[in-house]
């Protein structure tokens, strides 16, 4: 592509070290070489310092795997002189050059932050929103025109007032992205892969939050810049959810309290459905929750059906993954019958509905507030091409990830307390499966409406958790190798 923007100062030598540190960089453990800087522009209305601009970091991998070229956002706050306060987010002391500060001198030496750590330069962001012009029923998925070489570009809807003088927090934890807290008011997350495209993460809650979904974080706002293959869009601002409570963490407090109310009962049992902290209602308010996501979906967005080809082409897709996977975890192959036959049902089924989907979908891109459940994050797989990300899928993708992600909550409880007792520990297992089950059970039924699934559903549902459960058999032995069982186990178990 045509990199919109013009040739950064940002010196190209400082890069690579500063990347490789980056919780946000994608390609650690991979050789690269960083071929360029662009800088996108400047945010405007700021005072005149810091300077607050935009630049974009072109990656060449050396190592012949792909992607073999990626896009890195790099937020910038220049300052004539250091910061001490911002030492942890030094990039660069560099020559901006001649005019980049209003006179004529032909230097103009800075110290460049990386701005998100920056509440002087975060300020200057959140002025900008404030000031951009509420849209008039563009949706951010429209190509609303523009070329390469445009300015940044503000896009906010209509509906909130950004409270302009909240102070910024950068969150700690976060990896692939970066994201920035605005008092109680805002949230703004800033991309930092980039792609050519339209990002499902703006796309989705623009569309939600036009449509009065009471189940995402409202959406305020976007930035985006051209190019010639589509926006670069770079940041979103969304409602702040100051008092929810994430999902994977809720759960994981029922299970331990289901197991100390176990242990702490005269016989040592305690059916999951009389332990102090249940789950199961709120397993069943989520599932409903994601039906009416799904629904809303279906109609903001196109649908489609595939037919017994395509099908065919998934349940090939699945078992070929399963192959690979076998290589890399040889305790796969005692499932690889049975799996291939479920993966082969698919290619029986006379069609199935596809959708537009969260993609990426457990307990963890959930949050609890005191009304309801919000269902967050709809960027899809991160490691997915953007445009994959964007096709329409099966629903039910979605809803095997959340049901594997009730298995995850329940051993990761285990293995976090193992017992030095073989028996208690395989006690403890057992309620843990328990209580995986019933809440399984539960979110399917908020989920259909308390329906039972046709035939064609359970098929469909059965594939997908089985490939679920294979690819993270491969991330647990890449990774994990102490939760391995996990993944096994619930394969033993289809």
């Amino acid at each position: 592509m045509t990199t919109p923007g013009s040739t950064s100062p940002l010196p190209v030598d400082t890069l690579p070290a500063h990347l490789a540190a980056a919780r946000w960089f994608g390609g650690k453990g991979r050789e690269f070489t960083v071929t360029g800087v662009t800088r996108l522009g400047e945010i405007p209305g700021g005072p005149p310092e810091p300077r607050v601009v935009v630049d974009l970091v072109e990656v060449r991998y050396d190592d012949g795997a792909e992607p073999a070229h990626e896009l890195y956002q790099l937020p910038l706050a220049l300052y004539e002189h250091p910061q001490e306060r911002l030492s942890h987010a030094f990039i660069s002391w560099h020559d901006e050059g001649p005019g980049t500060d209003g006179t004529d001198g032909t230097e103009h030496w800075v110290h460049a932050y990386d701005a998100v750590h920056d509440r002087e330069a975060m300020a200057v962001w959140l002025a900008a929103f404030a000031a951009a012009e509420p849209d008039d029923g563009d949706s951010a998925g429209e190509d609303r025109g523009g070329a390469a070489g445009d300015p940044l570009l503000f896009h906010r809807l209509a509906g909130h007032e950004l409270a302009v003088d909240a102070t910024s927090t950068p969150f700690s934890g976060e990896q692939s992205n970066s994201s920035v807290m605005f008092g109680d008011d805002a949230l703004m997350k800033v991309f930092r892969k980039v792609t050519p495209g339209v990002n499902p993460d703006v796309e989705i809650h623009d569309a939600l939050t036009r449509a009065g979904s009471e189940h995402v974080a409202a959406l305020y706002g976007w930035l985006e810049v051209p190019s010639d293959e589509g926006p670069l869009q770079l940041a979103m601002l969304q409602q702040f959810l100051k008092t929810a409570s994430d999902g994977f963490e809720l759960a994981l407090a029922s299970v331990r309290g289901l197991l100390a109310d176990a242990e702490a009962s005269a016989d040592g049992e305690l059916p999951a459905d009389e332990a102090g902290g249940d789950f199961a209602d709120e397993a069943y308010r989520l599932g409903a929750s994601l039906a009416d996501v799904h629904e809303a979906l279906r109609h903001h967005f196109p649908t489609g059906r595939r037919d017994t080809d395509a099908l065919g082409a998934l349940a090939r897709t699945m078992t070929d993954r399963l192959r690979d996977a076998t290589a890399v975890v040889p305790e796969l192959a005692e499932h690889t019958d049975r799996l291939t036959a479920t993966y082969a049902a698919l290619a029986r089924l006379p069609g199935a509905l596809v959708q537009r989907v969260h993609g990426d979908l457990h307990l963890g891109q959930t949050l609890r507030t005191v009304v309801n459940w919000k269902i967050v994050d709809f960027e899809g797989e991160p490691a997915k091409p953007l445009a994959d990300r964007r096709e329409p899928d099966s629903p039910w993708r979605d809803v095997a990830g959340m049901l594997r992600s009730f298995d995850y909550a329940a051993h990761a409880v285990v293995l976090a307390t193992p017992s030095l007792d073989p028996e208690e520990g395989e006690h403890r297992r057992d309620r843990a499966v328990a209580w995986a089950q019933r809440n399984a059970t539960a979110f399917l039924a908020g989920y259909t409406g308390d329906r039972d699934l046709t035939a064609d559903e359970q098929a469909l549902l059965a594939a997908y958790v089985a490939d679920k459960a294979v690819y993270e058999a491969v991330y647990e032995a890449r990774n994990r190798p102490g939760w391995l069982r996990i993944p096994l186990a619930a394969l033993a178990a289809l």
